[in-house]
Parts: structure tokens; sequence; C-alpha cells
């Protein structure tokens, strides 16, 4: 079993223990998704831990889109636990790459890959997507690489 999985289901029991209910319902349903995914295809199988990041990074995107989506309808006190629930998932998230390292690392693909204009975006796409893997999200990626091409 991976070892953030295990850090999860650990946890679970604090969370239970302690009584902290937003955390509680949070790991849950982190783990009902890799337990999803876990089953998903032709065969289960266990998740690495990449995999449960993947995972957990795509639950935070959930939650921040509720929150937004909920905040427009002007549900303030739903908005509000989607942000709680978001604010824990990314604590077993990688730290987020700042817009300055997300620009070295653009710039360091485009240089690798020699690409010139925004018809190389594919390229420099496949070759940045390793590096930043689960700390970056992909939008935000996909506009620093145009931006960039676009000089």
């Amino acid at each position: 079993m991976s070892a953030l999985k295990d850090k999860l289901k650990a946890d679970l029991t604090a969370s239970l223990k302690s009584k902290d209910e937003v955390r509680l319902r949070t790991v849950r349903m982190a783990l009902a998704a890799i337990n999803v995914e876990e089953v998903a295809g032709k065969q289960a199988r266990e998740l690495s831990d990449d995999e449960v990041i993947k995972v957990l990074t795509k639950e935070a995107k959930k939650r921040r889109e509720a929150a937004e989506a909920f905040g427009n309808a002007g549900r303030k006190e739903q908005a509000e636990a989607e942000l709680a629930e978001q604010a824990v998932l990314e604590e077993y998230l990688p730290a987020q790459l700042s817009d300055e390292e997300l620009a070295e690392l653009v710039e360091a693909a485009v240089a690798e890959t020699g690409a010139a204009g925004p018809q190389a975006m594919g390229q420099v796409m496949k070759a940045v997507n390793p590096k930043v893997a689960g700390r970056a999200e992909g939008g935000r990626v996909a506009a620093a690489v145009k931006a960039r091409l676009a000089k």
C-alpha cells in the first residue's frame, strides 16, 4: 500500500478520535475516490503514491470549482465548506510551483525542444508535464507555455 494512502487512513482514525468533522468527511471522501480508482478498469490494483496524488489533485480541483459555483449562486456556507475540504486535501499534495518556478521550467522545456511559435505547444507541454507532475494545474501550465511561445 502506498505511504500516502497509509497516512490518509491514519488521519481518518485520528480525526474520528478528535471529532474533527471537516477533516473526517474530507479524508473519507478522498479514500473513497482512491478506492474507486483502484477498482476501475479490468482488474483491481494498488495505486502508487503518484497515482494517489493525481486522485487527490482531481478531488481538490472539484472542491475549488464547486466553491466557485456555490459562491456565484450566493450559497456562502456551502462555498466555505468546499474551501475547507480543499484546504484539507492540499495538505496531502506537494507544494505548488510559484509563477517564477513554472516560467523557469517552461523556458527550459522550450530550450530543450527548440520550439518556436504556437504550433509547437504540444512538444513543449510533453516536455514540461513530467517535470511539473502535480505541482501545478494543467490549465496554468498551458497558459504559461502559450504565453512563452507567443513571444
